[in-house]
């Protein structure tokens, strides 16, 4: 089992690569699920031309077992759970919603960090395209598409480097179009098909916001001369 892309960028750029259609059209919008999938939105963004924004869930984990999701929650109260996890670890509703209310905090922390007085995309009509840096459960990437379909977009697109192939499947169901890279059975962590799996930073995900926001001014002011 090796790696099949060296960093998040390397993912983003191949994945861009299979979205070219999407290419400088006005209505795409690119949403990355911070903070691992904000490396690769960006590369899918920048190669489209298209503006990348920030779609906010947080994986509700297994006490003791972080990595493993039982779960997701995102903005406006939604929460996705999964019923074979919890049943498997016996977890109560009391163990459910202290990682629930934890994660909330986390939430609103990054809300208020990455994102400050700016106000949220407007996706009403609009060509989503959403990415992660991979799909293990998809507990969030759920969380996110119930989230944004809320706001009655065009079509939401999920996009992703590696997932497992069942789960690319299920998610056609639920959206209009499931872009994957990688779909390797069995998946084992996501991690592992990555050299360079490293935690993702706050300052990162700030950084290549702020980075977006400049070329895509540029191209406006080109389009409007």
């Amino acid at each position: 089992m090796a790696p099949q892309f060296r960093n998040r960028v390397e993912a983003g750029q191949r994945l861009a690569k299979l979205l070219l259609g999407y290419a400088n059209r006005a209505d795409v919008l690119v949403l990355a699920l911070p903070r691992g999938g904000v490396p690769v939105g960006y590369q899918v963004a920048k190669t489209l031309n298209v503006p990348l924004d920030l779609c906010l869930v947080r994986k509700l984990g297994v006490p003791g077992r972080q990595e493993l999701a039982m779960g997701a929650i995102a903005a406006g109260g939604i929460r996705i759970l999964n019923p074979e996890v919890i049943a498997s670890f016996h977890l109560s509703p009391q163990q459910i919603e202290a990682v629930a209310h934890q994660e909330l905090a986390e939430l609103e922390r990054r809300d208020r960090t990455y994102r400050g007085n700016r106000p949220p995309p407007a996706v009403q009509g609009r060509t989503l395209i959403l990415v992660d840096d991979g799909l293990a459960t998809g507990a969030t990437m759920r969380a996110a598409i119930a989230t944004l379909k809320r706001l009655h977009p065009q079509a939401i697109i999920v996009a992703i480097p590696v997932a497992a192939p069942g789960l690319c499947r299920e998610l056609t169901a639920e959206v209009e179009r499931v872009v994957c890279l990688e779909m390797p059975e069995p998946l084992y962590a996501i991690g592992n098909w990555y050299e360079d799996f490293s935690q993702t930073p706050d300052a990162e995900v700030c950084e290549l916001l702020a980075t977006q926001e400049e070329w895509v001014g540029r191209s406006q002011a080109t389009v409007h001369r």
